[in-house]
């Protein structure tokens, strides 16, 4: 059975290429995590990790376990960290499909501890420390008691230690470089108790770009590997390739008279006779209600012209006003994300005009539309 002609083309050469472009703003000698929680941020967590493994990445950094067991039963070897820290239930699957898990609290590692015992093997774990994100860490204070205790765990190896950054996509680096002051800190303390530390993270996208003191000897990559900027201003600092292109095709084409409502709540009503191309995407599949003509400045590509969103965007159809578009018929290719002809819809534009961020646009592009590597 074919599918809808609603789809998400995800591109295997611009990952290299925005690979390529992160890894020329970091020493040589400055291991690259990339992130690929959240489904790749919607690109599809497989294959977009065998192509950043053939890269030769060395760190895959997910969200949660499940992701990871994901990625090794799909055959990933590259090393896997849980950014998101494990649950006790999930534990013994750290161990099963040899996932690193960041920790923050001395219970966490006492049941590690356990199971490594159990199985004589020596588990690597990364510390994160909560330098001012207010999300998960160790308080910096809490450092000392968290090595006294963990001194007896003799089954687990600090591998890594991270932290996070709250803004540092902002152009005013005061709060960063006090978090950045205090991770320093932390990472003293850490070094006088004895622990050599292979792998000290801090540096996200943003941070790769705009705050090279932070780059320490492992940088976490994610928007930017998929081609998207984690603050606009980011764009003359480093060239990247979108990785998505998101596209459908005209269901229906038909001239409607003036004074025809389109939608739900008739918020839209037509002042001249119009072609009204209805499209078989909606926010069922993760094009933002917000983007509707009553709330926003939706548009999409039609025969290289932009042509805007009318109405109130369904859950699965929406509507376009192709009235000024040339030989529209059902079946035209329609893009909500990529390029056509000389014009290009971003995803940056997408989530400016939907009020959100870049990685939510992304994200939200549901399950039920295909991703197809090209």
């Amino acid at each position: 059975m074919g599918n809808r002609p609603t789809i998400a083309l995800i591109d295997r050469k611009a990952i290299e290429h925005n690979y390529g472009q992160l890894r020329k703003l970091v020493s040589g000698t400055t291991k690259m995590m990339a992130v690929v929680k959240a489904n790749a941020y919607g690109h599809g967590d497989v294959e977009v990790s065998k192509v950043l493994e053939g890269l030769g990445c060395e760190y895959l950094g997910v969200a949660i376990c499940e992701e990871g067991v994901r990625l090794r039963q799909a055959g990933i070897k590259v090393p896997i960290v849980v950014l998101g820290g494990v649950y006790p239930s999930q534990v013994q699957d750290c161990f099963e499909f040899d996932l690193t898990p960041v920790i923050f609290d001395s219970d966490t590692a006492a049941l590690l501890n356990q199971f490594a015992i159990k199985k004589s093997v020596k588990k690597k774990i990364h510390l994160k420390i909560d330098t001012g994100m207010g999300r998960l860490g160790l308080l910096p204070h809490h450092v000392v008691k968290f090595f006294q205790e963990f001194r007896s765990f003799d089954g687990l190896e600090v591998e890594g230690v991270l932290s996070h950054f709250a803004e540092v996509e902002e152009e005013d680096k005061a709060f960063s470089k006090k978090q950045l002051d205090m991770f320093l800190k932390v990472l003293g303390i850490i070094e006088g108790l004895g622990y050599d530390l292979p792998c000290v993270h801090m540096a996200n996208s943003a941070a790769i770009v705009d705050y090279i003191e932070s780059h320490f000897n492992l940088i976490r990559s994610g928007i930017m590997i998929y081609g998207a900027y984690p603050h606009m201003r980011f764009k003359d600092k480093v060239d990247l390739k979108p990785v998505m292109q998101l596209k459908t095709q005209i269901l229906q084409a038909k001239n409607v008279p003036t004074g025809s409502p389109v939608s739900y709540g008739r918020t839209f009503v037509t002042r001249r006779e119009s072609l009204i191309a209805t499209i078989p995407i909606g926010y069922g599949d993760g094009l933002p209600r917000r983007l509707s003509s009553n709330a926003g400045q939706g548009e999409a590509l039609v025969k290289g012209v932009r042509a805007p969103i009318v109405g109130t965007v369904c859950m699965d159809l929406t509507m376009l006003d192709v009235t000024g578009v040339e030989g529209v018929r059902a079946g035209d290719e329609v893009v909500i994300i990529g390029r056509q002809g000389e014009e290009e819809i971003t995803v940056d534009e997408v989530a400016e005009k939907a009020g959100t961020i870049p990685y939510e646009i992304l994200c939200n592009i549901s399950a039920r539309v295909p991703r197809l590597a090209v």
